[in-house]
């Protein structure tokens, strides 16, 4: 009778088995992993995708562990990052670190794990975009007009310190054309635009990047409108035509001077002889051989 034990066992799991897959249910699918980030290389989050889950109710957890450790740490903080999420905290994050993180999916019919995702904090830095943008058309004296944009870093980013530095990129369009005009601005949170159509309302956006890592999201839009009267003539213009003009001018009079009019006849014109009467003319054409016998 103890013989039969066994196979009486098996029997049931194989039955209970079949009832289960006839309704439908089944392990939970593999879960993936699709995305960490960190906004300020301070903290981080993980985010995955549920697998099927079988027809019943499944349970996710996540579990990590640091390269070169053998001891595994559960998720910190599943509620921060939202549904299907883990949040580290900067007590649980380090830098110059890879952690190896699996997602593993549980069910009355059995487990599924995810692949495991290798992080390394420094390179997953995606900061939130930039904040305060500000548009201001500027007219200063004897220059073209401009469009000055200012803006400032993310909120959560401490660069004063220089623990992350930000590049920055704008971009700007007429509200009614649909491609944009890309500037990158380097570390600088100002920016002037020089080439705008008068009467065109623009709009603008500013987004940041780390040295590493991936550019935030556009910031949201801003807008303005540029006068009809936004003149932007450049002084340059007018010194090219300022200097095309005396280039003509010089042009004319050489014209006219080879046409057989003396430059020299017309600034300076000859002296006339002398009109003293019984004055002997010769006498001045032979004086300069007698001054020159007369000196020694």
């Amino acid at each position: 009778m103890k013989e039969n034990v066994p196979s009486t066992v098996v029997f049931i799991l194989l039955l209970f088995l079949n009832i289960s897959l006839l309704n439908g249910q089944s392990p939970p699918g593999k879960p993936e992993i699709f995305k960490c980030r960190s906004p300020e290389k301070e903290t981080f989050t993980c985010w995955w995708k549920p697998g099927a889950d079988g027809g019943l109710p499944t349970n996710y957890t996540l579990t990590y562990h640091k390269e070169g450790e053998t001891f595994t740490h559960e998720c910190p903080d599943y509620k921060t990052g939202g549904p299907n999420s883990c949040y580290f905290n900067k007590k649980h994050t380090s830098i110059w670190t890879i952690y190896i993180i699996t997602v593993n999916a549980t069910n009355q019919m059995g487990s599924s794990s995810s692949d495991p995702r290798y992080v390394d904090v420094t390179y997953i830095v995606e900061p939130d975009p930039p904040v305060n943008l500000t548009l201001e058309l500027k007219k200063p004296e004897d220059q073209k007009p401009y469009l000055w944009i200012k803006w400032l870093p993310p909120t959560l980013v401490d660069v004063r310190s220089g623990w992350l530095t930000l590049q920055y990129e704008i971009r700007l369009q007429p509200e009614k054309t649909a491609e944009w005009e890309t500037h990158f601005a380097g570390q600088q949170t100002q920016f002037k635009i020089l080439s705008l159509y008068p009467g065109q309302k623009y709009l603008v956006q500013v987004r940041c990047k780390p040295d590493h890592g991936f550019w935030s999201e556009w910031s949201p839009e801003s807008s303005i409108q540029i006068p009809n009267d936004f003149s932007m003539k450049d002084t340059t213009m007018w010194i090219f035509v300022a200097i095309l003009s005396a280039v003509v001018c010089l042009i004319m009079i050489w014209a006219v001077a080879l046409k057989g009019y003396s430059m020299v006849a017309c600034i300076l014109p000859p002296v006339p002889g002398p009109k003293i009467k019984g004055f002997d003319t010769h006498l001045l054409e032979e004086a300069p051989h007698t001054v020159g016998c007369l000196l020694p």
